[in-house]
Order: C-alpha cells, then sequence, then structure tokens
C-alpha cells in the first residue's frame, strides 16, 4: 500500500508486467488514497524529511509524490520542491495543494527516466516509492544521477514480512480464498530483494551509495473499520484491485472475514489500533 511512481514507458525495456499492474491499481484513486492509506503513509514523512536533510534552501526531488504529503511539509520547511508521479490522478492533487501557489514544481513522471539533468538536485525523499517500480535497482540508479555528489536519498519502504496490522487486509484476502488477480504479477525474482534492514541497506551500497544507514520505524495506525475498509473497497493498491475484481459477492465475504479478524485490533472506543512498521534507508551520492 501506498502510491508511488511505477517505470516509465520510455525505458529501455519498456514498463514490466509489475508495473503495468501498479498502474492499473492506482489509475484515478487519488481521493481513495488520501483518506486512508494516505493518512497511513503521511506517518514517516517528518523522519524522512530529517533523513534526507531537508532545510530551508534545499532543493529536493519528491519521487512518487502521490497526493502531496512530503512535498507540502518540505514547502513548510522553506525547500525548493520539485514534485513527480507516474500517476496523473496524483500529480493533480499535489498541484492543487502545493503547486505554483504553494512554490512546488509538479511534474507527471515515473522511474526508472526521471525528466531531469544530472545532479539537479541536493536531496531525493521517496515515501514508499521502491514497493511500487518494476525495476528497484535502476530506479534507485536514477535517482543517484539526478543528485549531486554529497547529496542524499532517503527512503521508506514496507518491511516484510509484514507488521500485523498491517497484513490483516491480506489475511481477510486469504480467509475467502481469493488469489492476487492473474493482471497483477508479482515482482520478477530477479529485481526483488530482501526487505529487511540489511537487505534495504545492502540495495543501496548497491547502488554506490555512502554512509548507508537503515532502520525499522515501529506505530500504531488508527482508524475505525469503516475507514480502514473504505479504501480495498475503491480498488485501491493491489489489494484493493484484489477485492473488486471478484465481484460484489466475493468482495463481501472478504469484508465480513476482515470485520472478524479486526477484532483483536479494536480498541475500547471501536476504532482499530493496527501496528506497522516500515524501514527507513539513507545513503549519500559519492564525490
Amino acid at each position: 500500500m501506498g502510491h508511488r511512481a511505477a517505470a516509465d514507458d520510455g525505458a529501455a525495456d519498456g514498463p514490466t508486467p509489475f508495473d503495468l499492474g501498479e498502474r492499473r491499481a492506482w489509475a484515478g484513486r487519488a481521493a481513495a488514497y488520501e483518506a486512508g492509506f494516505g493518512r497511513l503513509c503521511a506517518h514517516t514523512v517528518p523522519l524522512l524529511l530529517d533523513a534526507a536533510g531537508v532545510r530551508a534552501g534545499s532543493a529536493l526531488l519528491d519521487v512518487g509524490c502521490g497526493t502531496g504529503a512530503v512535498t507540502a511539509r518540505a514547502l513548510a520547511r522553506g525547500a525548493r520542491v520539485t514534485a513527480v508521479d507516474a500517476e496523473a490522478d496524483m500529480v493533480r492533487r499535489t498541484a492543487a495543494v502545493a503547486g505554483p501557489a504553494g512554490g512546488a514544481e509538479v511534474h507527471r513522471a515515473a522511474l526508472p527516466r526521471l525528466p531531469f539533468p544530472d545532479g539537479a538536485f541536493d536531496t531525493v525523499a521517496g515515501n514508499f516509492v521502491l514497493n511500487h517500480v518494476g525495476r528497484p535497482r535502476a530506479a534507485l540508479a536514477e535517482l543517484c544521477r539526478v543528485v549531486r555528489p554529497g547529496g542524499r536519498i532517503a527512503l521508506t519502504l514496507w518491511a516484510v514480512p509484514a507488521a500485523p496490522g498491517q497484513a490483516l487486509l491480506g489475511r481477510a484476502v486469504a480467509a475467502a480464498g481469493v488469489a492476487r488477480p492473474a493482471g497483477f504479477p508479482a515482482l520478477a525474482p530477479e529485481d526483488d530483494f530482501p526487505r529487511d534492514v540489511p537487505g534495504v541497506a545492502g540495495l543501496l551500497r548497491g547502488a554506490g551509495l555512502t554512509g548507508v544507514a537503515c532502520r525499522s520505524v515501529i506505530w500504531n495506525h488508527r482508524a475505525t473499520p469503516e475507514e480502514w475498509w473504505r479504501g480495498p473497497a475503491a480498488g485501491v493498491a493491489t489489494i484493493g484491485q484484489t477485492v473488486i475484481s471478484q465481484g460484489p459477492e466475493v468482495a463481501d465475504r472478504i469484508a465480513r472475514h476482515f470485520r472478524r479478524l479486526a477484532i483483536p485490533f479494536t480498541g475500547p472506543d471501536g476504532r482499530l489500533v493496527l501496528p506497522h512498521r516500515a524501514l527507513l534507508a539513507l545513503g549519500v551520492v559519492p564525490g
């Protein structure tokens, strides 16, 4: 979960099947994402900007900007922000909240090919971007290209295995006996990497970054059951596409399993308390 950029049609080999599935999963869903999963993903934004060293005057690239949470926070710090996303609906939303009036430049662009010269930025912030690209190593190499020597690249990714709150929706789908749709293939094994602290740190070092650091970020996300189900019911992300691809009857069955499995996460006020865990990684472009 969490919307980010997919591979560019202009890349040498074109988009991967994983990229195409990601694009279908996110097309036209900015509002539904922002109301649910977007609130979840916003938790890591201050930590991400701190890791990236974003301050007044920093030239920041917000890659996979989604609905603009990173961009808005960076502008508040006085940074000069360029934001990009692969999905037109996300670009429109970020432009509405932080575009020319707010001071950001917002473009539709996609990893692993960005329309910027070498060394154009002081730093890059990518909030859950690498979870959603078909060629993570090529995407990271492109981010290294557009950051000046000595600049920082800060990234968040969802950790594997997933924390219990993050796994709740997938457990409901599995309990209903529903499989991931064939049109939304998983990442190719040769493009994958371990989604743990050593694995992500190794990915950054493999890209030639120095000063690499990676740590876990753990928090409880709070939402009503209705709020948490609204995103999947609207088809947001691959989990949502899995739900809506089965038709109303099966979607209702998944919803019933969700409500049952959500009971242990429900607090006295009726809201869900959902443990999540992400990885926060930082590397410095050499030179």
